[in-house]
C-alpha cells in the first residue's frame, strides 16, 4: 500500500476550538450498562429512540447489528491490545484508534461495560506507542494519519475518564501536532513541517478539538491557521472542497472532512458549510471512498441537525444495515460491497467505521456534539 493510498484511507474526522461559538465541554459518557437500560426504557413500537437529537432513531434491528459488530471487533483484538488490518499486523495505530472510537460510540469505556477490558487493552497499547517526542508509532510505517486518529481516541478517552496516565502522553501528542503545522496552516504525511493536504490536516484539527474538549490547552493561533487552510481548499463553483488549494477537483470525502472541520472549529454558520452539505447530498450515492467519506459526512450532517440529519442517517443506516454480513451472532462488512475502494482498509476498517456511524444517535462521543 503506497503513501498516496494511505493518504486517502486515513482521512478521518475534523476539528478544534476557537474562542467564538466554542462547543460545549465534554461530559462523562454513561456506562454501557446504563446505555442498555436507557435504550430498553425507550423501546416503543419496535424502535429504540436516539437520546435527544431530532427524530433520528436506532431500530431494534440496527441495535442488534451494532452489538454483533462490536462482538466481532472484540474477537479480532491482538494479544498486545491492538487491532490491525486484515491478514497481518499493518496499521496497528490507526486501526486501534478507529476501533476504540466504535466502542466509545456505543458507550463502552475502559473497564466499563461488556467490552471495557477490550477498550482498556487498546488504550494501553496506544499509550505504549507514544514516543518521547509525542509521535504515536508502532513499527516503522506510522504517519500523521495514524497519529491523528490515535490522538483523537486518546483525547476522547481522557475527556471521559480523566485517567491521569493519559494526560502527559496526550499533551505530548498534541504538542507534536502543533509543532508540525506549516506556514499555510496545514499538515502532511511526516511528523515534521512539510507541505499540506486536506486529508492529513483534518485529522490533526479534530485531535486538537478533542484535546481542547478534554481540558488541554490548544493555541488559538494554531486553530485559526488551520481554519484558513481548510477554507483555502474551497471550490466556489461546486460548493465542494479539493485535496489541496486549487490543484484537484472537489470530492465527496474531502468535502465531508472539510465542512466537519469548520463546524467543530465553531464555524457553524460559515456559508461554505451549508454549500458543502448540499454538495454531499448531491453526491451521496457515490461508491468511491464511501466508507471514510461517510465517517466524516455523518457527523457533519449530524451537527447541521433537523431534516438534514434525519434524512442522512435514514439513508446511510439503511445502506449499511442492508449490506451487513451475519455469521451467527457476529456481524461484519465485506470490503467493496458498498465502497469501490473498501478493500484498501479491509473488513476491520469497514466494520469499525460503520459501527461508529450506526451508533451515533446514542450520543456517547462528546466530539460529535455541537
Amino acid at each position: 500500500m503506497n503513501r498516496k493510498t494511505l493518504a486517502t484511507l486515513f482521512l478521518a474526522t475534523a476539528a478544534a476550538i476557537v474562542p467564538v461559538a466554542a462547543p460545549r465541554a465534554a461530559v462523562a459518557a454513561e456506562p454501557a450498562a446504563g446505555a442498555a437500560a436507557a435504550a430498553a426504557a425507550k423501546k416503543k413500537e419496535g424502535l429504540i429512540a436516539g437520546l435527544g437529537q431530532d427524530k433520528v432513531i436506532v431500530t431494534e434491528k440496527t441495535d442488534a447489528i451494532i452489538k454483533g459488530a462490536l462482538k466481532w471487533l472484540a474477537s479480532k483484538q491482538n494479544n498486545n491490545g491492538s487491532w490491525s488490518s486484515d491478514g497481518g499486523q499493518e496499521h496497528q495505530v490507526a486501526m486501534t484508534g478507529y476501533t476504540l472510537m466504535a466502542f466509545m460510540s456505543a458507550g463502552h469505556l475502559p473497564d466499563e461495560g461488556e467490552y471495557g477490558k477490550n477498550v482498556t487493552a487498546g488504550m494501553n497499547f496506544l499509550l505504549n506507542c507514544v514516543k518521547p517526542d509525542g509521535f504515536i508509532q508502532a513499527g516503522g510505517g506510522t504517519n500523521m494519519y495514524e497519529h491523528g486518529i490515535a490522538t483523537i481516541a486518546l483525547a476522547e478517552l481522557y475527556g471521559q475518564t480523566r485517567d491521569a496516565r493519559l494526560k502527559p502522553k496526550l499533551e505530548a501528542a498534541i504538542r507534536l501536532i502543533v509543532n508540525c503545522q506549516n506556514d499555510q496552516g496545514g499538515w502532511r504525511y511526516p511528523p515534521r513541517v512539510s507541505d499540506a493536504d486536506i486529508s492529513v490536516t483534518v485529522l490533526q484539527v479534530v485531535a486538537l478539538r478533542a484535546a481542547k474538549n478534554s481540558g488541554l490547552d490548544v493555541p488559538a493561533r494554531t486553530i485559526e491557521r488551520a481554519v484558513s487552510y481548510v477554507r483555502s481548499c474551497y471550490d466556489e463553483n461546486s460548493g465542494g472542497f479539493t485535496y489541496q488549494p486549487r490543484n484537484r477537483q472537489p470530492g465527496f470525502a474531502r468535502t465531508a472532512a472539510a465542512i466537519y472541520s469548520l463546524q467543530v472549529c465553531g464555524e457553524y454558520d460559515d456559508p461554505r458549510v451549508k454549500r458543502g452539505s448540499e454538495y454531499l447530498a448531491r453526491k451521496r450515492g457515490e461508491r468511491q471512498w464511501f466508507t471514510y467519506g461517510n465517517f466524516y459526512a455523518a457527523p457533519a450532517q449530524y451537527m447541521i441537525g433537523g431534516k438534514t440529519w434525519e434524512d442522512w442517517y435514514g439513508w446511510v443506516s439503511e445502506a449499511i444495515v442492508k449490506n451487513a454480513r451475519k455469521q451467527g451472532d457476529l456481524v461484519t462488512w465485506e470490503p467493496n460491497t458498498m465502497d469501490d475502494n473498501g478493500g484498501q482498509g479491509g473488513r476491520l476498517y469497514c466494520t469499525a467505521v460503520y459501527t461508529a456511524i450506526l451508533a451515533m444517535p446514542y450520543h456517547y462521543v462528546p466530539l460529535y456534539q455541537r
